[in-house]
This record gives C-alpha cells, structure tokens and sequence, in this order.
C-alpha cells in the first residue's frame, strides 16, 4: 500500500506487467484428435521457443530482466531469449509466485499482457495459417488467462487477445471474454496486418458496440504488431552499440503509441461510442498534452470541415475517453495533469521487463508523484484503475 502522508493507505493498482506462459498450457487441454497441433516448448538453435507445427511463434522467454535474487540485468543479456529460465525471478512466470511478489510489494491487484502469442497475438498470427486452429488456439489462450484471472482471486487481470483478422470473430470473442469475466480486450494497433481493416474503418463498430456494452476497455499495447515493430531495430543509427540501440529503440517506442492515439480521435468511433473507453499501454504521457495541442491546430488548419463534424476537439475526446499509463515519469508529470488532468492517468510497473519499476515500485511512485494533490495521485495509483476494471 501506498501512503500519502497522514491519510489512509492507497490501494495501487498496476495497469501493465507481464507474465511468461505455462508451457503446457495448450498440451494440457488438447481437443481430441487435435494433440499433434497443440503449441508446445521446445528449443530452436538453442533458444526455448514456443512452436506449432513446426513454425516457431516466438520465444517462450518474456524479456525479462529480474533474477531469483532479485537482481536486474540488461535487456541485452537476454534479449534474444538465450537467458535460462533458472535465472528469471518465479514471479516472471509462476502466477503464484506473482501474487507473493505483489503482497511483497504493496501491489494489490495487476493487469497482465500475454508472451506466447505476441503482446497483440500477431506472432500466433503469423506461425498458424489455418484460421480455425487459430482461433481455438487462441480461445484456449484466453480460458488460461480466465483461469490465471480466478486463481489469483481477482489478483491477476490478464485481458483477452482479440482475433486480429476478423472483425465477425473480435466481436465474438469479446463477447465470450465478457462472460469469462475479463476485464478488457488487448487489440493489435495494426490488424490491416493480419488482414482485416484498419481500425478506423467502419466495420469495426461492431466491435466498439459490444466493448461499450459489456465496459470492456480496449487496450493498444505498444509493440502489438509488426507495423509496430518494424520500426524498433531502425530507429538507431548502425555506429550506436547495441545496448544504447536498444534504449533508443526503447524510447520511441513509446511515442510510436502517439499514432495509434492520433488515428483513433480522428477516425469518430469516440463520437459514435461514447461509452467506450480506450488504453494506450506502456506509452508513458509526457508527450500527450503537445500531440493533443497540436492535433486540435492540424485538424483546424488542414481538415476544417471533417474537424466541425464532431462534437468537440480531438483533445476534448481524449480527455473524456482515453487513458495512458505512467511509471517513471517525474520531471513533467505536474504539467502533464495540468493539461489533462489526473483522471486519464493509470499506475503501471511494467514487471518483469527492461523499464520495470523494481524493486520497490511504491516508492518510486511516491517520490514520482510528491508535487501532486493526494486526491490525484490515490486516482493514478488506483482508483482510476479500480472504476475502470471493476474492481
């Protein structure tokens, strides 16, 4: 729990970690006659990866930088999944030891993004053809994180991975993940990707329908596709080592999110739904107040006549509708809640990753957030979170 001087204890929520996958989590469960074209674990030139029918998914290792004695190492040691798994701290992949680590901690309940299928399940996308095995391999993905969410006694929050490449099967699955009881639907940023349309075609009302009805927030991760990624290894310059390409590919990564934020206030589905609610995942916020003010002016100068069809500003939508996640950010965080305010802002660790808030995430989000009111920051550090995700 987090304090805040003489007031009552905070109950902090985390909006983003993530946690590496049992390894028999498809095997476990297989349909009859279907074992053979169950995902499994096995190693590929030395690497355990995670591979279904002979086509890898992607590493069954989650970037993580925290060992079992609770030292943080370089992403560099074992970015390409060669760290063994002996050692990653438990709570990496043990949701057991996941709960022990947030009672540890303070934490009392975290919103987890997925490792097997790829942060917007398009690794699972681009390893299985067949749309009907995918697809039960991805309900079956999503009954685990149901299992992983009830386990935990509401602890543990996975969301449920939309399938990308049909519209008619998001709107299904989100449908299926409201009566699972998921708190939300994770969303590649580019399913044009996977096949489908843009997200800022019509066709996908259907979708924005169902979420506003069952208040299930979408989530737009970074590095949810390979538009998103494509980007990561070019943005540094060859002549940088390799440890500072990937604190500068790490960086903007982070604002790469800006795009998805800036399409979506413009394509009118905050207009249409109104209800719904949008999450800009591990993007931080420093950059928000300056893309808004300057979306408002572009839509003014370039676009006026689409920009007096809607209602209010771009910046009045995002304010009413979209949330971004915060964890190391101190030096501008009073300017930002004064442009946008503290109700748009959630708490985040990013355990066990690179930029992860550890070993005492409390901490550092009192320190971060000292200059602030405390009824704004008990709103970043969870209860922004706890009317979000009904908890």
């Amino acid at each position: 729990m987090s304090m805040l001087d003489s007031e009552r204890p905070v109950r902090v929520i985390d909006a983003d970690s993530h946690l590496s996958e049992r390894h028999d989590l498809w095997t476990r469960s297989a349909p009859p006659g279907m074992e053979d074209r169950m995902p499994y674990v096995t190693e590929v030139d030395g690497i355990p990866s995670w591979v279904v029918e002979g086509n890898v998914i992607k590493t069954a290792r989650g970037g993580c930088v925290i060992d079992k004695d609770d030292n943080k190492f370089s992403l560099a040691d074992g970015f390409e999944g060669t760290t063994p798994i002996e050692r990653y701290h438990p709570a990496a992949y043990d949701p057991v030891a996941r709960v022990e680590l947030l009672d540890k901690v303070g934490i009392s309940a975290q919103v987890v993004y997925p490792n097997a299928v790829g942060i917007g399940g398009d690794k699972l996308t681009a390893a299985v053809q067949d749309e009907r095995q995918r697809l039960l391999l991805l309900q079956m993905f999503n009954d685990y994180n149901a299992e992983v969410m009830t386990d935990s006694n509401q602890r543990l929050l996975p969301l449920a991975v939309m399938p990308a490449w049909s519209v008619d099967a998001c709107v299904a699955e989100a449908e299926r993940a409201a009566s699972l009881g998921l708190r939300g639907v994770n969303m590649t940023s580019d399913p044009q990707d996977q096949g489908a349309p843009d997200l800022a075609n019509r066709a996908w009302d259907a979708l924005w329908e169902v979420c506003s009805q069952w208040q299930l927030p979408v989530h737009f991760h970074i590095a949810t596709s390979a538009t998103a990624m494509g980007y990561f290894g070019t943005y540094p310059w060859d002549s940088h080592d390799e440890h500072t390409k990937l604190a500068i590919g790490g960086t903007l990564l982070f604002v790469g999110n800006a795009k998805v934020v800036v399409n979506i206030l413009c394509s009118g589905m905050l207009e249409r739904f109104p209800a719904l609610k949008i999450v800009s995942v591990e993007s931080g916020g420093g950059w928000i107040p300056f893309i808004l003010e300057a979306l408002d002016y572009e839509m003014a100068e370039n676009a006026p006549d689409e920009l007096a069809d809607f209602a209010m500003l771009p910046s009045e939508y995002f304010r009413r509708q979209i949330y971004a996640t915060t964890w190391f950010e101190q030096r501008n965080i009073t300017s930002l809640i004064d442009a946008i305010g503290a109700d748009n802002l959630l708490f985040e660790t990013d355990f066990p990753h690179p930029t992860c808030l550890y070993p005492d995430p409390i901490k550092t989000a009192d320190e971060n957030l000292a200059a602030l009111e405390p009824e704004d920051r008990r709103k970043i550090l969870g209860e922004n979170a706890a009317a979000l995700y009904r908890i």
